[in-house]
Parts: C-alpha cells; sequence; structure tokens
C-alpha cells in the first residue's frame, strides 16, 4: 500500500524497544489519524504474525461496529490489490479472517465491545486495539493486559487511540505520572495532519474555545480543575504529616458498610492535617475501631471523634448507635474520647465551599495537608466530580461499581474528611 504516514502515526506503529510486551495510545484531537493508524497496525500485525487472533474493541460496539471496523474494511480493500491476501467477515460472530493464501494460518480479529470487559477473560490474543482509551475503565486496561497469552507470538502488543482526557484520570497516572518503561504515548495535533483541508483547523479555531481546542484539537490533556468538586489543589497540599501520639487525634467518620471510611488527623487553630485513613470493605463500625487500636494502640492524648451525622441515629441492626459504639470500644481500649458531630448534616454545598477553602483560600493560603498514605482521600480529590451541568455530586451507579471496583471508593473518603473540615471552619453560604 502506498501510504505516506504522519510523523505520529510512524512513532506509533514502530517499537522503539525490546521488551515482549509493548503498550501505546494515539492521543490526539480531531482528525489527526488516530483510527487509521490503529487498524493498519493491526492489519499489519496479521501480516507479520499469521495465525494470530487479535481484539479490537470499544466501551459500545456501535462505535466499533461504525468507526473502527469500517477503516480495517479500508485498509483491508487496498490490501486486495496485493496478491494473495484475502479475508472474510462473519457478521454473527463479528469476526474478521485474514488469509494469506500461501499455506500458513489464517489470522483473526474479534471486534467486541468493553462494557462487560469479564466475559472476555476466556481469550488468549497476540495483539488487543481499543477506540476511544479514556472511556474504558483502568480495570477493563488490566484485564485486556492479562488476555495478551497466545503462544509463540514473538511480541506483545497493547494499543488504542483516543481524544484527550478531560479530567486527571487512569491514562495521565499510567502514561505521564508513572509511566512503565515499555508503555508509549505519541500525542497527535490535528494540525499537523498535512492531508486535512486547508480551512479545517481555521474552521475549528474559531468554533472552539482556547481550553476546548487545546484538548480537541492540540491533543493536550484538560484542565484537572475542571468540573472536579476539589478546587485550587496542588502539590503544596501534599506533604509527608507526622503522627504525633501526644497530640490530640481526630478520628473523622463516614458510616457506610461497603466501604466504611474513616480519615485521621490532627489540627491547628486554623490548619487541618491529614495523617491517615482507615478505609474497609464489607465491614462494621466495631471491627473498624479494632482496626484503628491495631495501628494506634500507644496514642496517649484525647481521642476526638467527628464525622456524619447520621451516624447518630438509631440502627435498624443495633441498638447502639455508631458514635456510642466507637466511644464504648475506645474507653474501654484506655482511651479518652470526646464527641463533636453537629446536631444534623449541612448541605453538600456548604461542606465543598468550607473543602475548597481550606484548600487554598483566595490570598493563596493553604489550611489542608495530605499525606500520600491517605491514598483514597487523595483518589477523591483528583477524580470527584459534578454531575456536567449541575451543583450534583456525580456519584458511580451500582452497574459501574460492578465494572470497576474502584469506583466504590469515590465520594465516602471525601465526606468523612470534608466533615472534620466544615465542623471547624465553617463557611457562611447566602
Amino acid at each position: 500500500m502506498d501510504y505516506t504516514l504522519l510523523k505520529a502515526q510512524k512513532e506509533f506503529i514502530k517499537i522503539p524497544h525490546k521488551y515482549k510486551l509493548d503498550v501505546a495510545i494515539y492521543q490526539g484531537g480531531y482528525g489527526s489519524g488516530k483510527t487509521f493508524a490503529g487498524s493498519l497496525l493491526g492489519i499489519s500485525l496479521c501480516g507479520k504474525y499469521p495465525g494470530i487472533r487479535g481484539l479490537v474493541g470499544a466501551q459500545t460496539f456501535p462505535l466499533v461496529r461504525d468507526t473502527t471496523l469500517v477503516s480495517y474494511f479500508e485498509h483491508l480493500d487496498n490490501y486486495s490489490c496485493l496478491k494473495g491476501i484475502s479475508y472474510d467477515f462473519c457478521k454473527t460472530e463479528a469476526k474478521l479472517t485474514i488469509y494469506n493464501n500461501d499455506g500458513k494460518a489464517p489470522s483473526e480479529i474479534l471486534f467486541r465491545s468493553f462494557d462487560d470487559a469479564t466475559r472476555l477473560k476466556s481469550l488468549n490474543l497476540g495483539f488487543v486495539e481499543i477506540e476511544e482509551m479514556s472511556d474504558i475503565s483502568e480495570s477493563a486496561f488490566h484485564m485486556l493486559l492479562g488476555r495478551l497469552r497466545q503462544a509463540k507470538i514473538p511480541q506483545y502488543r497493547l494499543f488504542g487511540h483516543t481524544n484527550p482526557e478531560f479530567s486527571k484520570g487512569w491514562i495521565y497516572k499510567n502514561f505521564i505520572e508513572n509511566p512503565k518503561p515499555n508503555y508509549r504515548l505519541i500525542i497527535a495535533p490535528t494540525t499537523e495532519n498535512t492531508y486535512l483541508p486547508e480551512e479545517f483547523v481555521d474552521n475549528l479555531k474559531r468554533a472552539y474555545d482556547p481550553e476546548y481546542y487545546n484538548i480537541n484539537v492540540l491533543g493536550n490533556f484538560g484542565d484537572y480543575t475542571s468540573g472536579l468538586i476539589t478546587k485550587g489543589f496542588s502539590s503544596e497540599n501534599i506533604q509527608q504529616v507526622n503522627y504525633c501520639p501526644d497530640l490530640p487525634l481526630h478520628i473523622s467518620c463516614d458510616f457506610n458498610v461497603d466501604p466504611m471510611c474513616w480519615v485521621l488527623a490532627h489540627k491547628t487553630d486554623d490548619k487541618v492535617f491529614f495523617f491517615d485513613e482507615i478505609v474497609l470493605e464489607n465491614t462494621n463500625t466495631a471491627l473498624t475501631v479494632k482496626e484503628f487500636y491495631s495501628r494506634y494502640c500507644l496514642h496517649n492524648a484525647p481521642v476526638i471523634i467527628n464525622g456524619d451525622a447520621s451516624g447518630d441515629y438509631r440502627s435498624v441492626s443495633s441498638e447502639l448507635t455508631n458514635y456510642i459504639t466507637i466511644k464504648k470500644q475506645l474507653k474501654q481500649l484506655g482511651f479518652t474520647v470526646d464527641i463533636r458531630i453537629r446536631p444534623f448534616n449541612p448541605q453538600i454545598k456548604s461542606r465543598i465551599a468550607a473543602w475548597n477553602s481550606k484548600i487554598r483560600n483566595a490570598n493563596g493560603e493553604v489550611g489542608i495537608y495530605i499525606s500520600p498514605k491517605c491514598k483514597q482521600l487523595l483518589y477523591n480529590i483528583e477524580n470527584l466530580k459534578y454531575k456536567e451541568g449541575s451543583s450534583l455530586l456525580d456519584l458511580p451507579s451500582h452497574y459501574q461499581v460492578k465494572s470497576d471496583k474502584k469506583l466504590k471508593f469515590l465520594g465516602h473518603p471525601f465526606d468523612a474528611a470534608s466533615y472534620i473540615v466544615e465542623y471547624y471552619w465553617p463557611v457562611k453560604l447566602d
């Protein structure tokens, strides 16, 4: 085929290392040749390794069918003019078979949706291609990596193409913040595609605001504070916070069976220092107290309990409230305990306002410091968002949590931390 590839496409297709596995993402704006490059690579692998089995998918099957599969057919029709190449497509199985007609084994490519990636666990694959990679979950990505185990394949490849993420997500963390040596991210701005009409980019520049243009044309990652609950957060808020056994220890609680989330902190008159968190799945209040004791049994100063006011109501399953359970157990273990909670929970917008005021106020002063140990709290800060076009928290549905277990930790750690902040430093809203 007489193709003259763009610089980014060449970089995407060619492997610059000798690792057994190559993981590459082609991230670009509209019209940057993402799908073209991905489907070309998939077909090239079928020619290079006869008998290989590949998987091509996206979060939804219509996206695979209407975008990726069409691009495969276009490349294959160009291949058909080459001697010894043929193919057929089984619509009922969504399977493409490519024949070399030279006695070598045919190659297969399966086209699937990743809305329930657990259905793909039995596959043994030589390559995986992902359309709109930012749409799938991190857990699905790792599961697909585990499918690359087809025998006699010299080098496995997982590759995807995507528009940039609007917020700091799993792609940013795995390919920018902490990439493995065989992980590659190729940025492909629309402006570098010389095959587009001259007016294409100019029209986009007139149509989009600067931030949207930066993401969807230049291919850059988005503004990580856009849409997030926590505003103004920076590396300055992340500090190595030391636990002090002789200072009052605050436990701020969000009561939930799965997960139960408590954050542990010291505070001054104008600052709070989160040094640890207790996040347990499928548990109860009594067991969480035991976990606290296993970590801080030698604490000398008072323990002050803050948190969710609803935890003070009587539970159907117990005659004791959550706070009475905590106080009783801790006193039996020798701690001095004080409970400080509101008679009822403030509105969520009040907690968010107080939280953001302490993260960084209008004068640039920081009042919240968080230890790297508080992984779930930091995960919430970087990922908990508003629903688009509203002031409501965008919490995952039961179905989403079932598909991506990590999502169950969105909301509860933030609630636990914001309760203590709002209690001591409330912000009056008009």
